[in-house]
């Protein structure tokens, strides 16, 4: 491929892709973060174009978790950049605003605190959206122990879950005021949906 063919591509990648790695490291490590991780990701692109592999979004999402991992604000700040959760996490029946902000503020809470490889895992395949095959070639394993990875991510995030909910209830029963703890007293367990199942 000539350096005009390389162009092409690469205008064609980005345009078809900045959005999906922008999202990915904003669920990581805030906007600001995000931007600084798809600066750098697209300029690794830039520079080994001919070895990116189709479809690009794997593979960039791969480079954006590495340029992610070399920065320590992504851990740090995670909880307080995560402001939304992807569709389908929480029961869309739930009518109630007050029972879905707890819900949300609940599971980002959850999320926050668990160990980095789990998050990055659970935010490819609900966030991102993507299938099990793709999210393996992101996180540089074989499909297989993807799936057992999934399986214990999300029973890691319902025993976090239901962690943060007790201690909810315990606030309550010891008659501290709401504003003492966090969530809310009134918090229960999220119903809970990932890559299309519900975590129970």
């Amino acid at each position: 491929m000539d350096e005009t063919g390389d162009e092409g591509r690469f205008t064609a990648m980005y345009d078809a892709c900045r959005q999906r790695v922008w999202a990915y490291a904003a669920a990581r490590a805030g906007q600001q973060a995000a931007d600084e991780a798809v600066s750098e990701t697209f300029a690794v692109a830039w520079r080994r174009i001919r070895d990116v592999p189709e479809p690009p979004l794997p593979w960039l999402l791969g480079v954006a978790r590495n340029v992610l991992r070399d920065s320590t604000r992504a851990n740090r700040r995670w909880e307080s950049s995560a402001t939304r959760l992807p569709p389908g996490w929480t029961d869309p029946a739930e009518e109630d605003v007050a029972v879905l902000v707890t819900e949300r503020m609940t599971l980002l809470h959850a999320l926050a605190t668990l160990h980095e490889d789990d998050r990055d895992l659970l935010i490819l395949t609900a966030w991102q959206g993507l299938d099990q095959r793709d999210a393996a070639q992101v996180l540089g394993c074989a499909p297989t122990t993807l799936r057992v990875r999934l399986h214990r991510a999300r029973k890691r995030l319902v025993r976090t879950l239901d962690n943060v909910v007790n201690e909810a209830r315990d606030v309550t029963s010891t008659g501290e005021t709401a504003g003492s703890s966090w969530p809310h007293p009134t918090a229960h367990r999220p119903h809970v949906r990932i890559a299309g199942e519900e975590v129970r």
